[in-house]
């Protein structure tokens, strides 16, 4: 029996066996809570599986986190050189953020729904924190997010199987950031939300990168000082090595 089939049987086993009254309008779960990020981390994927009552409806899933802060800058010229010349500050974004659903997004929700739950990139809050540097430096953020893969373009189809399993997959670039998600999954019956699932996942770094990663961070300059005689190492290593 496939893996995947085999996780979204246990779903619906799950949801037939709660009494039909306090029956759940959808059941989640994830493949794994936990991302690792070892040394030759290339991204991963992550699936999203689970049941549904047998009321006709959509399903949307939203992964988002952690929380961060993000500064935008512009470049202009000065004097004929390129510097930076304005800049807004965007705080408490999500550092990664993916929609799936099972048909377009706009189709299933209504804005103002999609707003008040922060469904999909354009109902996202994303003021910087000096108001009068809205519009363009807003798209530059979601235009940089997009380009380094963590805030996937493209909505990702949420599959059905008998219109109560579901499952889809998302990709984690190599460039995500570890820290703790959310996996919001919703039950939508003609665009209102009538059942919600939040599960956690967790990217972590382990092994040698974790350690690193520590370091740089908990002795900054102890490790600017390392790296910095590393290169100087490597430097003096290559030109011997090719004067020979």
């Amino acid at each position: 029996m496939p893996r995947t089939f085999a996780l979204a049987l246990i779903a619906v086993l799950a949801l037939a066996a709660a009494p039909a009254r306090a029956a759940r309008p959808v059941v989640a779960d994830l493949s794994s809570h936990l991302v690792s990020i070892t040394t030759g981390f290339s991204g991963s994927r992550v699936l999203v599986f689970g049941a549904t009552d047998d009321r006709p409806g959509d399903i949307v899933m939203v992964l988002r986190g952690p929380a961060e802060t993000h500064v935008v800058r512009k470049k202009g010229r000065v004097a004929g050189i390129w510097a930076n010349r304005a800049q807004a500050r965007f705080e408490a974004i999500p550092a990664f953020y993916a929609v799936a659903a099972t048909a377009p997004l706009d189709g299933v929700l209504p804005e103002a729904v999609r707003r008040r739950h922060r469904i999909g990139v354009d109902a996202l809050e994303l003021a910087p924190r000096d108001g009068d540097r809205g519009g363009a430096f807003r798209d530059a953020l979601v235009r940089l997010k997009r380009k380094a893969g963590l805030y996937p373009e493209a909505e990702t189809r949420i599959t059905t199987l008998e219109n109560r399993l579901f499952r889809t997959e998302v990709f984690l670039p190599p460039t995500v950031p570890v820290g703790s998600y959310t996996v919001e999954v919703f039950r939508v019956e003609d665009g209102t939300i009538t059942g919600a699932e939040i599960t956690p996942l967790y990217v972590s770094k382990i092994g040698f990168s974790a350690e690193v990663f520590d370091f740089s961070q908990n002795h900054s300059v102890l490790y600017a000082l390392s790296a910095i005689l590393m290169a100087v190492a490597a430097g003096g290593a290559a030109t011997i090595l090719f004067r020979r």
